[in-house]
């Protein structure tokens, strides 16, 4: 007989590099399914760690197998606070998706560290982790993973979308499921923010006050990517190549560098969307704190765009990788074909026990 109840502890750390998200959740597998967070928290990144997240990429392989190592021994610790400050117990897995380094899915390549069983050891609980690899040795994208979340939890709204690093959109269509990235957000975003000092454009005031370059966001919208059939997904490496390089060649001011592109995420998101008053948008993930994007959406699409209470908007994700790492330990699928482009459904990640 399948457990149905389980207290799990999900983890995220999205490529924005915000930080830890960590909930500490119940889901219940009754019908029908549930879930409640009971502690939710983001640990900041400290500058080193942002640097060296971001840098990663560059890493010769030894350097890199170095920073998995060290990186898991920090959130292993980071999980260890975590648990022991809300005092939680029983405790029947942590689910962590780990930080992405590399994704070229086409190159049959996708890379999170702080993915190894010395994680199940240093906690001292059972991990479920390392979710993508399979399914992109499966011919798949290896993401988004979270629409199966979309799907079994908020199945009431005809779209799903996540406005952090990237924006990703999931919603159900004859049947099947559906999702991919938009496009970057937060990546291109908060990158040139950091450029004069700011983690980010708060309430997006500095967008505000900038100005649309025209044949900026011409050239944005006309990226080959936005051309592609789903199932796609989007990489650091794409945004590093691609699109930081042509919004440089432009040499703009940083309040109409945000500004435009703002825009382009709102277009570009109204070009997947149905237009239609009754449809419901679910917004979740840190971009939604974002006013003149949200400001922007609404003015490019007659679709509702709701934002729900601040524990979800910020901490869905590391709460769907818990239930990814529930479906796991039930041996059910937890990975969609019609949403990665896979050879099948798939029930994926790896198990270490402590």
């Amino acid at each position: 007989m399948k457990k149905n109840e389980f207290r799990l502890v999900g983890v995220m750390s999205g490529t924005s590099l915000d930080g830890i998200d960590l909930v500490f959740t119940e889901i219940d597998f009754e019908d029908p399914i549930s879930y409640k967070i009971i502690h939710a928290e983001t640990v900041a990144y400290t500058e080193k760690w942002q640097s060296s997240l971001e840098n990663a990429i560059k890493l010769e392989p030894a350097e890199l197998n170095d920073l998995d190592y060290r990186y898991t021994e920090y959130l292993s610790a980071v999980i260890n606070t975590f648990i022991k400050k809300h005092e939680i117990d029983l405790v029947d897995a942590v689910c962590s998706h780990g930080h992405t380094v590399k994704h070229r899915p086409k190159e049959g390549i996708t890379f999170q560290i702080g993915n190894l069983p010395e994680l199940a050891r240093l906690t001292g609980i059972p991990v479920v982790c390392d979710f993508r690899v399979q399914d992109v040795e499966l011919g798949g994208q290896g993401a988004p993973l979270v629409p199966i979340g979309d799907r079994l939890f908020f199945s009431d709204h005809q779209y799903c979308m996540n406005l952090g690093g990237f924006a990703n959109i999931s919603m159900e269509k004859d049947s099947r499921r559906l999702a991919f990235d938009i496009c970057p957000v937060n990546t291109v975003l908060n990158f040139f923010t950091r450029k004069i000092g700011r983690d980010y454009d708060e309430n997006g005031n500095m967008a505000a006050s900038g100005e649309v370059n025209e044949e900026l966001l011409q050239h944005l919208n006309a990226l080959s990517f936005y051309k592609k059939e789903a199932p796609k997904s989007l990489g650091i490496e794409w945004v590093n190549c691609e699109v930081i390089p042509l919004i440089e060649k432009f040499s703009l001011e940083i309040p109409d560098i945000l500004s435009t592109f703002c825009v382009h995420v709102a277009q570009q998101t109204a070009n997947v969307l149905d237009n239609d008053p009754n449809s419901s948008v679910l917004l979740t993930g840190g971009g939604v704190y974002n006013e003149f994007l949200i400001g922007q959406f609404r003015k490019y699409s007659k679709c509702e765009f709701l934002i729900p209470d601040a524990q979800l908007v910020e901490f869905k994700e590391a709460l769907i990788f818990a239930l990814l790492g529930a479906l796991k330990l039930r041996g059910e699928v937890n990975v969609l074909q019609s949403v990665t482009g896979a050879r099948m459904d798939h029930s994926s990640g790896r198990i270490y026990e402590p």
